[in-house]
């Protein structure tokens, strides 16, 4: 409503409950203007009210919610069903011309200004974790696979020779296989043990610089965000070596721009519960939290106990914490080998031929609590014993098993009552 249909509802009701009203509109309006004007995360969350409200007259701004519209394009905005609708807000139509994404589309005025105001957000928020140098960004529907894929590809119009990427060892399919999609040959650089942690090994990139040639190679591709005991790539050495021989750099930042702004609080919070409570468990079994300080996110702690028997204990314990409905954490055993686009890796999840021993990893992540880190422990432990106790007599013949999964059954429920108890509590 503007301010003549106020006017005119206060033939209607009391001049001053419109005035209120207005006045409560003009709130809402004030918060959407210094939005539109700055571009940038408000200091306070809006309600959903007034999120509505903005999304609602954006909507009608795109010509197929125009009352009275007769669309006759090739690409005209229509659903076909009025739940589809309503889920995207009546944001039909799209944004962006052909071949240009970013650009303004004239029939969808309101779905091109939310794109603008999206992609100015995102920047101001990636500033914020830290990234202050950045200059422009926009936000694309794709996985960290094809987004990889496209900057290869950008790449090869400037670099017509390269046919090679340097990679150091991470042990994710995607980023691996955005590689060989882009038509390039991933050159791996094994990482090396320094302590517990697997860091880059910067000699053996540059060697391989060297040997290949500067003009061969298309860039180095790191990563910042991984399970423990791989550690993030040092990207400040890299890209010195890129500098040095004119050699783009590309980071798999997946995952990592949390890290530097918000990732102290869950150090300072909640990494630091979790880190403790994992190395006091991991001592009762005789284990070991591993030391890796260069990861803000991920722990790692070691199997040795049950991967000296075989690695068939270890892969239990990872079922049996997927089965208590533990989600996230995830054994590796030793020896796996894994085929993939071709390349086969030796010690496949632990991104190494040869690491020492069977470990188990954890994170700590935006939203963890600590009623979750408590109910992980707990079933952890759980987990541990069960295994333990089954490593110990399954040469006995004679032992009847039933009973042990009847105090599992038992334990599984007792656990579900207390998640149910804290998610009662929290909210």
């Amino acid at each position: 409503m503007n301010r003549e249909s106020f006017a005119a509802g206060e033939r209607l009701v009391s001049p001053a409950y419109v005035r209120q009203g207005c006045e409560a509109r003009r709130s809402h309006e004030h918060l959407i203007r210094l939005l539109l004007e700055k571009g940038k995360c408000p200091e306070n969350g809006w309600d959903e009210s007034t999120l509505e409200l903005f999304l609602h007259e954006l909507a009608i701004m795109d010509s197929n919610n125009f009352l009275g519209n007769c669309g006759v394009g090739e690409r005209e905005g229509r659903v076909a069903s009025a739940l589809v609708a309503r889920r995207h807000y009546r944001f039909i139509h799209g944004i962006g011309r052909s071949g240009d994404i970013s650009a303004v589309q004239p029939k969808a005025a309101g779905s091109s200004l939310l794109n603008k105001i999206t992609n100015s957000l995102v920047l101001d928020i990636i500033k914020l974790a830290g990234v202050h140098t950045i200059a422009n960004c926009f936000v694309v529907p794709m996985a960290t696979g094809m987004s990889l894929t496209l900057c290869f590809l950008t790449l090869r119009h400037k670099r017509p020779k390269a046919k090679y990427i340097i990679w150091p060892r991470i042990d994710q399919k995607s980023c691996f296989k955005s590689m060989i999609t882009a038509g390039f040959e991933p050159v791996v650089i094994e990482n090396v043990l320094e302590g517990d942690e697997l860091r880059t090994d910067l000699q053996a990139v540059k060697a391989k610089v060297q040997e290949l040639g500067p003009d061969n190679i298309l860039c180095i591709h790191s990563t910042t965000s991984c399970f423990a005991p791989r550690v993030p790539d040092r990207l400040e050495e890299l890209a010195v070596i890129c500098a040095d021989f004119g050699i783009p750099h590309i980071v798999n930042n997946a995952y990592g721009v949390q890290s530097s702004k918000c990732m102290h609080l869950i150090q300072q919070e909640m990494f630091s519960y979790l880190s403790n409570q994992i190395k006091k468990l991991s001592e009762a079994y005789n284990e070991r939290l591993l030391h890796t300080p260069h990861n803000p996110i991920s722990l790692a702690v070691t199997l040795k106990t049950l991967d000296k028997h075989h690695d068939k204990a270890v892969t239990q314990l990872g079922s049996m914490l997927f089965t208590r409905q533990v989600s996230g954490a995830r054994v590796v055993p030793l020896g796996s080998v894994q085929t993939v686009s071709g390349y086969t890796f030796r010690g496949f999840m632990s991104h190494t031929n040869n690491y020492p021993c069977a470990y188990l990893n954890a994170a700590s992540a935006i939203g963890m609590k600590m009623q979750d880190v408590d109910l992980f422990i707990k079933r952890l432990d759980m987990c541990l014993k069960t295994v333990r106790k089954e490593q110990s007599k399954e040469s006995d013949d004679n032992y009847d098993k039933t009973e042990d999964v009847d105090i599992e059954e038992m334990a599984l429920k007792l656990d579900n009552v207390l998640l149910d108890t804290h998610q009662d509590a929290s909210s």
